[in-house]
């Protein structure tokens, strides 16, 4: 059987629902009405304290790339409904045949640190093209950020020893681990043992022997000395097949025998019992030896609580090998990341309304649950800073709020109204979303991965300490600017009482 996942267009990686919703705004002749989404998340995943933007550079491919093709089109005309009829007409088809993407989108680069609320992502444009987009932007963007966050935990907790990425074994699906080796290496991994990943993204590969290697020979000596015989320029010795001391002693007579060739012995690798232990006793043993620049590597089932536990206990392991838990997200395998209408443009007007916009009718869901009451506008974030750092974030609507400050701006606490802060006209501040798309033409240039690494650690080095830590992180400031709070709260006293728009 042939894989059939990607020998095609990826137009149809979607829910029915968009295509339906976009067969509905055709029929209802809106297709072409304009539209402003946001995409962003409600909570920051593990219960950290940030997260970490990933994903746009996939983004960016699959609009570049976007279209139906014939098979997409004969696909779609085989699809019916609960009368068995045809679920869309063949005017429509032939619409989706033609369709060429025509949206401005704004995102948060890769790589920049980023909190719930603030939209990743911000596509304008007719609201069935808008519409189209909502589940692929979603699936290439949730993922990727929760695992370059969940890797920028594990380098915040390795500090300066080498993080490698081991997953792609467990990881979910070819695709789930191709995109994880990706954002774990933007996250902060030095490298993978992905070699596809090495070669499409790349990365740095790495990697030791399983211990099939030392089961295939007579004893654990002989495989050492094989493999060093083979590989003497990349020798990272397996040593808890069958006892794992025992097996340091072995790699350290193989360590022997590469030093009179004039190779060295790079490492000893333990992947199973009392890490703290046996790498305290293995270090001993490489010392004593002469092997003090010999690494000792660590894997099983490691994660940043259980990396931080070994690391109090005085291990002395200087490479940490992390898989399942890393590409699979362990601890939670979503970030939830949504994506809402947030205006639409108003019929037959071009004149600001009495607040002072531009001609939108803005748009929100309301929900019994705070949270998840989204905030209407055409949505900004802007990033205060000193010379310490960042301050806060304030989300803004850029149609009721010029670019630049010339007067004090108030940020209000979006939970607790009661909470605002002023910034003066003399703060220093950075807008986050920047142009990607202009009427569906690129106008964003991708960096290179390793511009995009180098980014998440400039970031979170701006971050107050109390943001970044495991247990109980301190909250970073994020807020709405004074107006669209006022606007906010006036749409749900409006929606509250039956009327629609504001």
């Amino acid at each position: 059987m042939t894989n059939k996942l990607y020998d095609t267009s990826l137009s149809l990686l979607t829910d029915l629902y968009q295509v339906t919703m976009a067969y509905g705004y055709w029929k209802t002749k809106t297709a072409e009405k304009e539209a402003v989404f946001n995409l962003y998340f409600r909570k920051n995943p593990f219960n950290g304290g940030f997260t970490i933007a990933c994903g746009l550079a996939n983004v960016i491919g699959y609009i570049d790339n976007f279209g139906f093709s014939k098979k997409d089109l004969r696909y779609l005309k085989t699809l019916v409904g609960n009368d068995g009829k045809p679920l869309f007409e063949e005017a429509f088809i032939d619409y989706l045949a033609n369709l060429k993407l025509t949206c401005d989108i704004e995102a948060i680069p890769e790589g920049t640190v980023v909190f719930p609320n603030e939209p990743l992502v911000r596509v304008r444009g007719p609201i069935l093209q808008c519409q189209l987009l909502e589940t692929p932007l979603l699936n290439l963007i949730n993922f990727e950020s929760l695992i370059a966050t969940k890797a920028a935990r594990l380098r915040l907790v390795v500090e300066n020893d080498t993080l490698l990425e081991f997953g792609l074994r467990r990881a979910q699906g070819v695709d789930g681990g191709m995109t994880a080796s990706r954002a774990a290496y933007i996250g902060g991994c030095d490298a993978t043992s992905n070699v596809l990943a090495g070669k499409l993204y790349d990365i740095p590969v790495g990697g030791t022997h399983a211990h099939s290697w030392v089961m295939s020979f007579t004893d654990e000596q002989q495989a050492f000395d094989a493999y060093a015989d083979v590989l003497p320029n990349n020798v990272t010795l397996l040593v808890d097949t069958y006892d794992s001391l025992q097996g340091v002693r072995h790699a350290i007579e193989t360590g022997h025998r590469l030093k009179q060739r004039g190779y060295k012995l790079a490492g000893i690798r333990l992947d199973s019992g009392d890490l703290a232990y046996l790498s305290i006793e293995a270090r001993k043993l490489l010392d004593a030896a002469g092997f003090e620049d010999t690494a000792i590597v660590a894997s099983n089932d490691l994660d940043e609580t259980i990396i931080s536990s070994l690391r109090q206990q005085g291990a002395k392991i200087n490479v940490w090998g992390v898989g399942t838990k890393l590409v699979t997200a362990f601890d939670q395998p979503a970030l939830g990341g949504v994506y809402k209408l947030a205006a639409l443009r108003r019929e037959r007007s071009s004149q600001p309304d009495e607040d002072g916009a531009l001609a939108w009718e803005y748009k929100m869901k309301l929900s019994e649950q705070a949270i998840k009451i989204s905030t209407p506008g055409i949505q900004q974030v802007r990033r205060f800073s000193d010379e310490r750092g960042f301050i806060a974030d304030m989300i803004y609507d850029s149609e009721r709020m010029d670019g630049s400050i010339s007067k004090a701006i108030t940020m209000i606490d979006p939970l607790d109204f009661t909470k605002r802060r002023r910034f003066d006209a003399n703060q220093d501040f950075d807008d986050l979303l920047i142009p990607v798309f202009r009427l569906g033409k690129r106008v964003y240039e991708i960096p290179d991965i390793h511009s995009v690494r180098a980014k998440v650690q400039t970031q979170l080095a701006k971050l107050h300490p109390g943001v970044k830590r495991f247990v109980n992180p301190h909250t970073y400031p994020v807020g709405l600017e004074k107006g669209l709070h006022e606007l906010k709260t006036k749409l749900i006293l409006s929606l509250r009482e039956g009327q629609t728009q504001v």
